[in-house]
Parts: C-alpha cells; structure tokens; sequence
C-alpha cells in the first residue's frame, strides 16, 4: 500500500509510487501542512516510474507557490537515475 503521511517538518513517503497511485499521492500530499523547511523521505519506497518525477516535481511547484524550502531524501537509485535522464536531478538535490 502506498500512503503518505507527515511527521513534523518531515513527509513520510511509503509502498511504490507509479502510474496509478502517484495522483493519489499527490492528492494526499495535499492536505499535509507543508513546512517552511520541508523534507520528503523516500526510504521506505520500493519501485517507482516515471511518475515519481512528476510527483517530485509538483512538490516543488508548491513549495515555489508557498515560499518553502523542499528537500528530498532517500531516493531510491532507479528514481535518483530517472531524474538525471529527464535533466532534472539539480532540482531533486
């Protein structure tokens, strides 16, 4: 199962994040408080797509849209990989 849940300034994010459950996700993330400060951990995710960077990059989008500062930890390889072929690993780190 994947889920999403918030633990002070920090996103939990768990299970697989692909084409089907990332609006979920997304969704989900929506009404989590997005902290001044905010770190999104991937340790506990197993396979991700494509559509792990699009979530990745929405997240930001909000963070731009909310003045906070987003960070991302514990990406999987194959996500960390999918970033530096879609020439957005700069925005990830």
């Amino acid at each position: 199962m994947t889920a999403i849940t918030q633990n002070e300034n920090r996103w939990d994010v768990t299970g697989n994040i692909e084409m089907d459950n990332a609006n979920t996700l997304l969704k989900l993330s929506e009404a989590l408080v997005l902290p001044d400060q905010a770190v999104v951990d991937f340790a506990k995710v197993a396979e991700v797509d494509t559509s792990a960077v699009s979530l990745i990059l929405e997240w930001q989008r909000r963070g731009q849209a909310e003045n906070k500062q987003i960070s991302f930890v514990n990406l999987p390889k194959s996500l960390t990989r999918l970033t530096v072929l879609y020439g957005v690993a700069d925005l990830v780190s």
